[in-house]
């Protein structure tokens, strides 16, 4: 496409085949780094010391464990401590021979069986006290014993209490509300290649400061087995955001962008993945959250647009986000932003620079009518100065 009429076209996610390409050319099916939902697609083997990892950082594995494990754990830790300290109490009386000798003075009243020693055990960790059973001063072992139970009742209700409250309070959950579009879109913006993509919240309160990041992630597969990733930062315009409304993440495709040589028919054969962030601090909460997702070359669609979602009324701003995801397709060249600039250069006149600001005129220019342009932009500016 260096020389005449440049197409224009736009691209749909069926239109790529997701695959990715080997250094001995086979097709295979390609895996997520990152899912949509935001969690890492992968799994560690081997781990060394896995599980004295789990059990060190025991807190956040109970915070991370899904709600049925948690509560089924904790039932446990409640039902094995009180029968550990039934049979504590249950031997301190049979060696006091409390079960042989109903008239001896017992270390535990009311305690000549087990069952009495479990619900005794029950009713010190629970507090209850029903008046039946009780300490005596005949025992030492058994006051010591009853004294430890008390100490780590209170820290198993702690432990089980701060659980709970912070796995109601996880920011799993508050990013849930923090939406990425389903694609990302390619399109011209004051005459340059840009790409594009939305994030939104859902929610009425929003955040106090947000900070948009992406990275691109490209992996190859050798027929060995090896896998090589390689991670480039994408230069984002505006990532500090205050979100009140869905807003628009754009990475103008620049000489320094790793995306600045692809053109649509590169895009066609790309096997990288664009993953994107936002970290954001609650205003309710002040708690850090961080929402994420992938889009594939196959779900970055060449020559679209977001659709408008905000309309303003004389009282507020009106979000309708039932457009969220949709997009219109708009007149964007083929070519790589390395081209278009290029072609640009070369069709402007050299003692007239000329400003594109409309799609029509970058058509136009990048067809070789700069005159056409010229007026396309002139035109675009004058309809501008009226609005």
């Amino acid at each position: 496409m260096n020389s005449g009429t440049v197409q224009y076209s736009g691209v749909k996610c069926s239109d790529v085949n997701p695959t990715v390409l080997t250094d001995d050319d086979y097709n295979s099916k390609k895996k997520r780094y990152v899912k949509k939902d935001g969690s890492c697609n992968m799994v560690m083997r081997n781990g060394p010391e896995e599980w004295l990892l789990w059990i060190t950082d025991i807190f956040t594995t109970l915070v991370e464990i899904r709600w049925r494990v948690m509560l089924l754990t904790f039932a446990l830790s409640y039902i094995l401590s009180w029968l550990f300290f039934g049979i504590l109490f249950w031997i301190i009386a049979l060696t006091h021979g409390d079960m042989k000798d109903p008239n001896n003075e017992p270390c535990v009243y009311e305690v000549r069986s087990f069952t009495a020693a479990f619900l005794f055990s029950l009713e010190t960790q629970t507090t209850i006290g029903y008046g039946f059973r009780g300490m005596s001063e005949n025992c030492m072992i058994a006051i010591i014993v009853v004294t430890i139970q008390d100490v780590i009742s209170v820290f198993i209700d702690t432990f089980v209490i701060g659980i709970a409250v912070a796995k109601m309070a996880s920011a799993r959950k508050r990013a849930q509300t923090v939406g990425f579009s389903n694609c990302a879109v390619i399109n011209l913006r004051d005459g340059h290649l840009c790409l594009t993509w939305r994030v939104g919240d859902f929610r009425r309160n929003h955040m106090v400061e947000g900070t948009a990041h992406a990275q691109l992630v490209r992996h190859l597969a050798h027929s060995t087995g090896k896998v090589n990733i390689t991670y480039k930062d994408l230069n984002i315009e505006e990532n500090n955001i205050i979100l009140a409304t869905p807003t628009t993440i754009v990475h103008k495709i620049s000489p320094g962008s790793p995306l600045y040589k692809v053109s649509l028919k590169d895009l066609r054969k790309e096997n990288f993945e664009l993953v994107v962030s936002f970290t954001y601090t609650d205003d309710c909460t002040g708690i850090l959250h961080q929402t994420r997702t992938s889009y594939t070359s196959s779900e970055i669609l060449w020559g679209q647009h977001f659709q408008e979602m905000i309309r303003v009324t004389r009282r507020n701003y009106r979000v309708d986000y039932a457009l969220f995801n949709h997009t219109v397709k708009v007149l964007v060249p083929e070519l790589s932003a390395e081209e278009y600039d290029l072609k640009k250069c070369s069709q402007q006149p050299k003692h007239k620079p000329l400003h594109i600001s409309s799609p029509t005129a970058a058509v136009e220019l990048v067809n070789g009518n700069s005159l056409e342009a010229e007026k396309a932009s002139s035109s675009s500016a004058v309809q501008e100065h009226k609005l």
